[in-house]
């Protein structure tokens, strides 16, 4: 059997690498490092027919000048190079984390690929090796990185909701597990759950983590947001349609009623749909069957439903935009969760947690927030509640230099000054009409922070003193109230 060979002796004209075309190596970058010339070009002519894109150095300078100007998904060294060590490079980190490293090493010298592994490299090979297993060795060593990779994204992408809710967990709890354990009660058909909050408080969150915990965590969770799906495509989305119902049906389509069978249907915002298609909802959920546009028969569903608003349903079901008896089948396990002006201290711990995975997903080294960033999240409005909270801490770690972030796009959220008013893009306050456009500022000026306290003595004294309805009237959170009212001491960061 043909093997690489180990020494600068030419192989055998007959030699000829044995085809690996099961294991394609396609959008790999490898760098083999070896000092032994016709070594080099055996494995790159290896590594090339099975798709990777290879660079070849003969030194440890030279591998760490090439480090300097590339990135490599794996690189294969030797231990012993003219110029030093292979294991050197590993020691001093040249290649970066991003990089996996395979340890080519002759016979008798296991001490030193061991000596590798310690120092981080993931596997070793023993020269001379066949061209089968340094195609088997990298395929395995990409094959266990991907699944590394797809568990560090499902860990950022799924935060336990301690981290997500804080504090306000304790008030979810109860209402979490009133839920659970009606799910392992009835164990099949589960009763539906309706989470309301506003847009971008964490319902999306909130549902998963429900059905990751319920007994269909097995089946699938298909998400559908009402507002994004057009009137006259919604009940062919959520129904599915028969070949020839529309002018378009070229085929039979299933619906996310029949998608979700087995598992769990999340529609979001599902005060958006028309009252038409609430209707058939909630034939649907009563029923357990559907009807797909265009079709006679009536198709079994065996799928649990969560739904999502963020207005108030009953209020909408009183006015007539929403289906009363709807409202009634769906608010049978309620969760309300809490705007993030509301959460107080929770902000800060959120938003921690939230820089360290944006820094997992986007490979950026971490950065705390200073103490003026920290001032400038509790007094900010957050009208777009989490979302927004995650947008402005990657705005922050691209676009701000320096060791921690200070939040420079909250104008308006510094230290002292209120949170912004609402505009045409933000949803308004009910206190937001009270300002008196004619009102000219006096020509010795006044004081900013005496006006804000005074509003807030005011606020206090038409509620009696209760903070939390002073917070209300004034469109803060009670947090930015007890900071106002404390008294200030200087700040040596800002």
């Amino acid at each position: 059997m043909a093997t690489l060979c180990s020494s600068l002796e030419l192989p055998p004209k007959s030699w000829e690498p044995r085809p690996v075309a099961k294991t394609p190596l396609s959008g790999l970058t490898v760098l083999v490092l070896d000092d032994e010339a016709m070594l080099r070009r055996h494995i790159a002519a290896t590594l090339e027919r099975l798709g990777a894109d290879v660079s070849v150095a003969d030194s440890v300078n030279a591998a760490r000048r090439l480090s300097n100007e590339l990135n490599f998904d794996f690189v294969l060294l030797d231990v012993n190079l003219p110029d030093g060590l292979g294991t050197d490079l590993l020691r001093e980190k040249a290649f970066g984390s991003h990089t996996s490293a395979i340890v080519m090493t002759a016979e008798g010298g296991i001490r030193g690929a061991v000596e590798a592994i310690q120092l981080g490299a993931i596997d070793y090979l023993t020269k001379p090796f066949e061209p089968e297993a340094l195609a088997l060795t990298l395929s395995r060593a990409r094959k266990n990185r991907q699944s590394s990779r797809a568990e560090e994204h499902r860990r950022a992408e799924s935060p336990e909701l301690g981290y997500f809710f804080g504090s306000h967990l304790a008030q979810l709890e109860s209402q979490l597990h009133r839920i659970l354990a009606a799910d392992r009660r009835l164990g099949v058909n589960l009763p539906p759950v309706l989470i309301l909050g506003e847009t971008g408080t964490g319902k999306t969150t909130l549902a998963r983590w429900l059905h990751q915990r319920g007994p269909r965590s097995e089946g699938p969770m298909i998400e559908a947001n009402c507002s994004a799906i057009p009137d006259s495509l919604a009940e062919s989305e959520l129904f599915g349609h028969e070949r020839g119902a529309f002018t378009d049906a070229r085929s039979t389509r299933l619906g996310l009623f029949e998608a979700a069978a087995g598992g769990t249907l999340f529609l979001d915002e599902v005060n958006s749909l028309s009252v038409g298609l609430q209707g058939k909802i909630l034939t649907a959920i009563e029923e357990h069957r559907i009807r797909r546009v265009g079709g006679n028969h009536l198709i079994p569903v065996d799928v649990r439903i969560i739904t999502a608003a963020n207005r108030d349903l009953k209020q909408a079901a009183a006015e007539g935009r929403f289906r009363d008896d709807l409202y009634h089948r769906l608010d049978l396990f309620r969760v309300v969760i809490p705007p993030l002006r509301e959460r107080g201290e929770d902000i800060l711990r959120l938003a921690e947690h939230l820089t360290q995975r944006v820094c997992l997903r986007q490979r950026l080294p971490h950065r705390p927030v200073s103490q003026l960033g920290q001032r400038r999240l509790l007094h900010y409005g957050w009208p777009g509640n989490v979302r927004e909270l995650s947008h402005e801490i990657e705005r922050a770690l691209v676009f701000e230099d320096g060791p921690a972030l200070e939040f420079h796009n909250l104008l308006g959220a510094t230290a002292g000054a209120p949170p912004l008013p609402p505009t045409a893009s933000s949803p308004a306050s009910p206190t937001s009409n009270w300002f008196n456009p004619s009102f000219q500022f006096p020509d010795q000026g006044f004081s900013l922070e005496d006006a804000i306290l005074h509003l807030i003595r005011q606020a206090l004294d038409q509620t009696n003193g209760n903070v939390s309805a002073a917070a209300r009237v004034l469109g803060v959170s009670r947090d930015y109230l007890r900071y106002r009212l404390a008294p200030q001491k200087p700040d040596s960061t800002s």
